[in-house]
């Protein structure tokens, strides 16, 4: 049996990033995506536990995979764990493969005036060198801060929830910011960090894990594999549009179903899910 993790720090940081205004004749879309796992084709956080730690990590990661821990709880734990030196990290993240796809998606969107943010859950220090590499370094990046000193690894959530510390990076609220500006969400990601933001968004584009959690929430969703399928979605919803700029959806808000409202401040872990 697993030992129990610790709190982490619960104070969240900065302000949030703030949100583009809708510009008249602008498509009324945002599009958020995950990184690990759907970006990335690999989950690049997992990669580097799983080559540079040997403690039972696996064993909470099953936990958060539930919905019984919450990620910065098992984030901050194992951050702890890491005594790789930071060029290998940085070394092995850099290795791997990304959905080749995903760059014309997005300077396609671009280039409709469509905000594109990639929002992660995750260690989060390697995404930034990622877009680079992808020529795609003006693509906003929602997610954790990850520093490497004498000490070791810290982690730290300036994106995170004010009053609610179950997530590290609230992606739920990211959803909710640009509906707020009056944008329909499209939400394209592959697992359980996914869980929230699928749950608000008005689009909802899901592989591999997130797809069950869609099924078993009832929330609509289109499967996919590469981001090429959204792009050809993507091109339909603007041609779409260019003919009747009514065509698309208007943000539908729903009842919260997480967070500080729900499930009281100061929280670590999730609600039990429902049997």
């Amino acid at each position: 049996m697993t030992r129990p993790l610790p709190d982490p720090p619960g104070a969240a940081g900065g302000p949030a990033l703030p949100v583009p205004p809708l510009l008249p004749g602008q498509p009324p879309l945002a599009i958020l995506v995950d990184y690990d796992g759907t970006i990335a084709r690999t989950d690049v956080s997992d990669s580097l536990l799983a080559r540079f730690v040997t403690a039972d990590w696996e064993a909470h990661v099953a936990d958060y995979d539930a919905g019984l821990v919450g990620s910065r709880r098992l984030m901050t734990w194992e951050v702890g764990l890491i005594q790789a030196d930071p060029a290998s990290l940085h070394a092995l993240a850099a290795a791997q493969p990304h959905d080749e796809t995903f760059r014309p998606f997005t300077e396609a969107a671009r280039d409709a005036g469509i905000p594109v943010e990639v929002v992660s859950d995750g260690f989060g220090f390697f995404i930034e060198p990622a877009l680079r590499s992808l020529d795609l370094g003006w693509v906003p990046v929602v997610t954790a801060s990850t520093t490497f000193g004498p000490d070791g690894a810290r982690i730290e959530f300036p994106n995170g929830a004010p009053d609610c510390f179950v997530c590290g990076t609230c992606k739920r609220n990211r959803v909710l910011a640009h509906q707020a500006a009056g944008r329909a969400v499209v939400f394209i990601g592959d697992g359980p960090s996914d869980r929230y933001a699928a749950g608000y968004s008005d689009v909802v584009f899901a592989k591999h894990a997130l797809v069950q959690i869609c099924l078993d929430n009832r929330w609509p969703f289109e499967r996919f594999a590469a981001f090429s399928e959204i792009h050809a979605w993507l091109n339909r919803r603007l041609a779409s549009f260019t003919a009747d700029p009514s065509s698309l959806p208007a943000p539908r808000p729903r009842p919260l179903f997480c967070g500080a409202e729900v499930w009281g401040p100061g929280r670590f872990d999730p609600l039990p899910p429902r049997s």
